[in-house]
């Protein structure tokens, strides 16, 4: 009984500081660029984008490097189920979201390629340094061609002007440099107390580390984009919440499988490949024909009957796997 009390407190507690100390890294990193004069835009889409990540970047670092691997991959897809299912569930149930944005008209698309390729690389079973790579690569590609599709789709664009107000005013290059390198090692310390403390909870109750990703670890380290979500709906800045959704997903997919796959080879769970990857899938298709399909002032429109939907599909999947875990109970802790 102490044991799991101390596993369950590190999770809550490397969660908490995890959320918080994200939140100090985005603050200096963008403190800093903008000290340094570049522009707000593309701090926008590369630092900010970037810090919504974060967490299940350091999580799923962590877990590689200590060779709990389906805690990584399992925190990588089950955070994006989470952004879509909970985050923009909760969120078009708070305000109908009003998708007007070029920008996400084309970064719809690219999200569901993207999930597409990463399904390909891991049907062998194994994610592997290469895999790796070629995701990380990826990655690159995508924000290098964010930054070009910026600075091209003009100036009227809904998501680039909200993106622009979001980012923080200039601070002194000092408290840039402290909230930077407090929030980095704040985000290292805390990610390494959550997946001990969750990979405590996997060994006691003898369920997978990619049941415990899936579940716990990725609704916890979905909040940053669930809290950025709703209060950007609340502000009536639809793109952002919608954007803060697919540019976590991307990252989640290049780089956080990306890090995870560099540090070393691991194998897949099939669980992955014929559960949890296809539902991802059907979610991205199911958005893109909200955002796209159903029109109001020559705009997308995701309305609160839809959030409804995506929040109960998310609730069942998550009971479905809890079920998985209860029922896993007698079976010997795994390493």
């Amino acid at each position: 009984m102490i044991d799991i009390a101390w596993f369950i407190l590190a999770v809550v507690a490397g969660l908490v500081v995890l959320v918080w100390s994200a939140d100090r890294f985005v603050a200096g990193a963008a403190g800093l660029a903008r000290a340094m004069g570049i522009s707000a835009l593309i701090i926008g889409l590369t630092i900010v984008a970037f810090g919504t990540s974060a967490p299940e970047m350091l999580v799923s670092a962590m877990a590689a490097l200590q060779g709990n691997s389906g805690l990584a991959i399992g925190n990588a897809v089950g955070s994006n189920i989470a952004n879509m299912a909970l985050v923009l569930g909760v969120t078009a149930l708070i305000a109908p979201l009003a998708v007007q944005s070029r920008t996400l008209s084309r970064e719809f698309p690219l999200m569901l390629i993207v999930m597409l390729a990463a399904w390909v690389l891991l049907w062998n079973g194994q994610l592997s340094r290469l895999d790796g790579a070629l995701l990380l690569a990826g990655m690159f590609a995508v924000v290098l061609w964010t930054i070009h599709l910026a600075r091209t789709s003009g100036a009227d664009d809904p998501l680039l002007e909200e993106l622009v107000g979001e980012i923080p005013e200039s601070m002194p290059k000092g408290r840039a440099w402290w909230l930077l390198l407090s929030g980095l090692a704040l985000l290292l310390a805390s990610s390494k107390l959550l997946v001990w403390g969750a990979v405590g909870i996997a060994q006691l109750y003898g369920v997978s580390d990619l049941v415990i990703g899936l579940t716990i670890v990725a609704i916890g380290t979905s909040l940053p984009e669930l809290a950025a979500s709703v209060a950007a709906a609340r502000k009536q800045e639809h793109d952002i919440a919608v954007g803060n959704v697919v540019g976590s997903n991307l990252f989640n997919i290049l780089a956080v499988l990306g890090i995870a796959g560099t540090i070393g080879s691991s194998a897949v769970d099939s669980a992955v490949l014929y559960r949890d990857f296809p539902l991802m899938l059907v979610l991205a298709v199911a958005l893109y024909i909200m955002a796209r399909g159903f029109r109001r002032n020559g705009h997308g429109l995701i309305r609160r009957w839809a959030g409804a939907i995506l929040l109960l599909v998310f609730i069942a999947y998550q009971s479905s796997l809890f079920l998985t875990m209860a029922g896993s109970g007698s079976v010997a802790p795994s390493g």
